[in-house]
């Protein structure tokens, strides 16, 4: 060994010193690579920093290895043995490795909330038509051309009076989407750690608005350009307010994870264990 070199004294150990130059050595081989694609003075200091890393690096180890005294801590107190036998709990009691959610709302809430946050959404869409375009059928239309090419290149004169085709193709359509969205709330409002109501009501409509915006002009952008996005969130939002309501107020049901296979396959009753 060096004279340079530290010693490991009493309750010390030799480790290797810290050190830059491999930081140094992997930024100028980043400057070099980048500056092929860029401009060759990125590259003439990508070289600057890897001889600078490189040259440090070796010098960390050659001739002598740079190493530094570093005190070892003071080894724990023993673990003393309880008497006691260890309580060993079943998996999914006491949430011990539980799946979640432990507690899940039944298929009920969710097509409950669709339909009463589908009743919102469509009022509010009623006042939208009556206050922007002096017809309550404006948006249905609007909604029923998301399925019709004729309504969908319909002037606005058109889209404000009744279509009886497009009122049923509305209908369902809204229907069908509310049903589902308000099964996927009750499916997965009870795996998020806040208040449901927040997930529901903000959080998912401002989620999926956004996800529609950004591909409606791609999929029909003579329906994207006739959408008014302000009355579009908030009835989004109406739609989840509600939705998230109605289905955070129902009675959660426990999941069979902790019974057995014969409880969960209905083969036994819990009152036959």
């Amino acid at each position: 060994m060096g004279a340079d070199r530290e010693h490991a004294g009493p309750g010390t150990i030799l480790a290797p010193a810290p050190t830059a130059a491999p930081l140094m050595t992997a930024i100028g081989v980043t400057f070099m690579l980048a500056g092929l694609v860029t401009n060759a003075t990125v590259s003439i200091v990508g070289v600057v920093f890897f001889v600078a890393g490189a040259v440090g690096w070796f010098r960390e180890v050659l001739p002598h290895e740079h190493e530094e005294a570093v005190p070892l801590e003071e080894p724990p107190a023993p673990v003393a043995l309880a008497p006691h036998a260890v309580l060993r709990l079943a998996a999914g009691e006491g949430l011990h490795r539980a799946r979640l959610p432990v507690e899940v709302y039944p298929y009920a809430a969710g097509i409950r909330g669709g339909m009463a946050g589908g009743v919102a959404m469509a009022a509010l869409a009623v006042v939208h038509g009556l206050l922007a375009h002096g017809s309550p059928w404006y948006t249905i239309n609007l909604l029923a051309a998301s399925g019709s090419a004729a309504l969908t290149n319909a002037p606005a004169a058109t889209l404000s009076q009744f279509n009886p085709q497009g009122f049923v193709l509305a209908l369902v359509i809204h229907g069908t989407l509310s049903i589902l969205v308000g099964l996927l709330y009750g499916a997965l409002l009870p795996m998020f750690p806040w208040h449901p109501g927040i997930w529901g009501g903000l959080v998912a409509p401002l989620m999926w608005t956004g996800l529609i915006a950004s591909v409606l002009e791609v999929v029909n952008p003579a329906l994207n350009a006739r959408i008014e996005w302000g009355w579009f969130i908030a009835t989004q939002i109406a739609f989840g307010l509600v939705a998230g309501m109605v289905v955070a107020r129902s009675a959660r049901i426990a999941t069979f994870q902790h019974a057995p296979f014969a409880v969960r396959a209905g083969i036994e009753s819990p009152d036959d264990r």
